[in-house]
């Protein structure tokens, strides 16, 4: 799910600094989760900022790209050996 944009998280802080509407009286109000009206208030009090945060990705990967060639020949270079080791264990090596 895509981040909220910036202008309807402002004008759910304009809001709740204008009216004291509570934290459900807000999520009810803009249809959105309570949990995110909490984190957004929370981020607003201790950042001033209410831009989206970055969200978690896949970890960077532990070979650079120079390594990861290196790996993929030793891999092609070797098929044939993980292929005669894979024959007395078929059930897992469906995918080859």
């Amino acid at each position: 799910m895509r981040p909220y944009s910036v202008d309807f998280r402002q004008k759910i802080i304009d809001v709740w600094k204008k009216e004291k509407i509570s934290i459900r009286g807000l999520a009810q109000r803009f249809d959105v989760a309570k949990s995110f009206i909490q984190k957004l208030l929370k981020q607003h009090k201790e950042t001033g900022d209410i831009r989206p945060r970055p969200q978690g990705g896949s970890p960077p990967t532990k070979l650079n790209s120079e390594q990861l060639i290196i790996l993929i020949e030793i891999i092609e270079a070797n098929n044939d050996a993980m292929m005669q080791r894979c024959k007395g264990a078929s059930h897992l090596c469906n995918e080859y």
